[in-house]
């Protein structure tokens, strides 16, 4: 929502007794913008997890050590997902504003784990 100044009128017959509170009371970061930087701090994490992948590739290191470093990056790309999915579940299906905007972000999350079983 973007901020108004008092000095700005609102749109013909609109008034503030018409504006929902939620609409007012919005956010102004989405919950990913406020955990942003814990949030890149584990992608971080995981680049680095990637690159030992590499590293021990390119070294020729046996499998069984490569597949214990897939299974780190594994579960903290799930652990990753999980955290987003948890945040979006609180904001926008125990927060939602209405029952449409509950039943869109139920469908969102129905196509990523769609997705996410494959």
């Amino acid at each position: 929502m973007a901020d108004r100044s008092p000095s700005q009128a609102l749109s013909p017959g609109l008034t503030l007794d018409s504006i929902p509170p939620y609409a007012i009371l919005e956010p102004i970061m989405s919950h990913t913008t406020l955990q942003k930087k814990k949030l890149v701090a584990r992608i971080s994490r995981l680049k680095g997890q990637m690159e030992a992948v590499e590293r021990a590739l390119e070294a020729e290191r046996p499998c069984g050590e490569i597949l214990q470093l897939l299974a780190s990056v594994r579960g903290a790309l799930t652990g990753l997902t999980g955290e987003v999915l948890d945040d979006h579940l609180r904001e926008h299906v125990l927060n939602a504003a209405d029952d449409a905007a509950r039943a869109e972000a139920v469908e969102e999350i129905s196509e990523v784990l769609r997705t996410y079983m494959r």
